[in-house]
């Protein structure tokens, strides 16, 4: 009988030494005699499990969600607020740098690549520096000759996304290039559903849709309005610089949604800036060549320029959090509200008038945003990336990701 509980209970085992002693096995003769000095002196006796993996254990994805799953789960969240409030501030940043690029338009300098040249340089700088400053010269170094090659061809179809949009708007009427913005958003699903094996939910291909409807109706204000910018110079030109620009766009932000997802901000801004200077750099030397002779520079461009620079400087540093909280998809429509900022602040810039459908139209899109985590049963929602491992092992746990909460179930970002 003995024999057979021997055998079938499970056994804790605990070690017990005295309190406030070392418990390290070997020691200095001088530690040993301090230790033979004090055997009478002890403190009272303390017990240790002798499991570690019982001390500071992490939670699971799991065992973070199942306390609160349930409907709507993710929408009662702070983070799902958080991320739709950051998505709108992006949507205001993009209506600044169109706003100020129709100004320097407007006021004789038309130099695309050029101006979008000093805002890498200033993300190189801050970035870049940073991570030197954090691997040391000879690690960023390794980390270049490593990866460099992946961020090269982030920057690649970044720059040329900027590039090829800027050059739609010249060819085509903002009303052809702004139907442009759907076929973004189908590039992000199809790209995600393809290489990084995301499976959306109904709810979310239908948030998608109410979206895409609410631009519809914008896109219908600014035709009954006539503010659909004219003619265009070459329609079929610049529908297909479009289509272009936004496929590269489409591209770039799922890439950098998986690259963020998996190593430090810092790094992959300090290099999507690094190797996008010196490719935006190259093409404004070829393409913007008799621009920048023509261009007309005072004060008023300088303050232009400064001012595009900072506010796209601020929306490529905070792109990647909501990357990391939510996804691409989520990313693209949040921005379908920029027809409506760009409206709102063209009523003092421009003189623009707000037609009554602007406002249903933007009501309908943020609808569309809670209609697409209505299905979401976690609260950690899409910052759980399928391809990081079930308990997001192999994420970094950076601002914004799903396996900083599992470690800081406290934290908001």
């Amino acid at each position: 009988m003995a024999d057979h509980i021997a055998s079938n209970t499970p056994i804790e085992h605990y070690s017990v030494r005295p309190k406030g002693t070392s418990d390290s096995p070997t020691g200095s003769s001088g530690e040993s005699s301090l230790a033979a000095r004090n055997a009478n002196q002890h403190g009272a006796v303390e017990m240790l499990d002798s499991n570690p993996s019982n001390h500071n254990a992490a939670l699971n994805t799991d065992e973070l969600e199942a306390p609160k799953a349930g409907r709507f789960a993710f929408l009662k969240t702070k983070q799902f607020y958080f991320v739709l409030a950051l998505s709108q501030a992006l949507a205001v940043a993009v209506t600044g740098t169109n706003t100020l690029s129709t100004l320097l338009s407007i006021a004789g300098t038309n130099i695309p690549a050029f101006q979008t040249l000093f805002t890498y340089i200033l993300l190189t700088l801050i970035y870049t520096s940073w991570t030197i400053y954090k691997y040391g010269p000879t690690g960023w170094a390794k980390m270049v000759f490593r990866d460099g090659w992946r961020y090269f061809i982030l920057a690649f179809f970044d720059v040329q996304g900027n590039y090829f949009t800027v050059l739609a708007y010249r060819y085509t009427t903002i009303l052809s290039a702004q139907l442009i913005n759907f076929w973004a958003i189908a590039v992000v699903v199809a790209i995600s559903l393809i290489f990084l094996k995301v499976r959306y939910h109904i709810a979310q291909y239908i948030g998608i849709l109410v979206c895409c409807g609410g631009l519809g109706i914008l896109i219908a204000s600014d035709h009954i309005t006539g503010s659909n910018g004219g003619p265009a110079l070459s329609a079929v030109k610049g529908d297909l610089f479009a289509l272009l620009g936004a496929t590269c766009y489409g591209f770039t932000n799922v890439f950098e949604e998986f690259l963020t997802s998996k190593r430090p901000l810092y790094e992959v801004l300090g290099q999507l800036s690094f190797w996008g200077m010196f490719i935006i750099g190259i093409q404004a030397a070829i393409f913007d060549r008799e621009a920048l002779q023509a261009a007309v520079w005072n004060s008023k461009i300088a303050g232009y320029l400064v001012g595009y620079t900072f506010i796209l400087t601020l929306f490529y540093s905070l792109a990647p959090i909501v990357f990391r909280m939510a996804s691409a998809a989520f990313f693209n429509i949040g921005l379908l509200t920029a027809n409506f900022w760009g409206v709102a602040i063209g009523t003092s810039v421009f003189g623009y008038h707000i037609h009554y459908l602007y406002p249903i139209a933007f009501c309908l899109i943020i609808v569309g945003h809670f209609v697409y985590y209505f299905s979401e049963k976690g609260i950690l929602g899409e910052s759980k990336k399928p391809w990081l491992g079930e308990n997001q092992e192999r994420g970094v746990a950076g601002v914004g990701t799903a396996r900083r909460r599992v470690e800081r179930p406290e934290a908001v970002v």
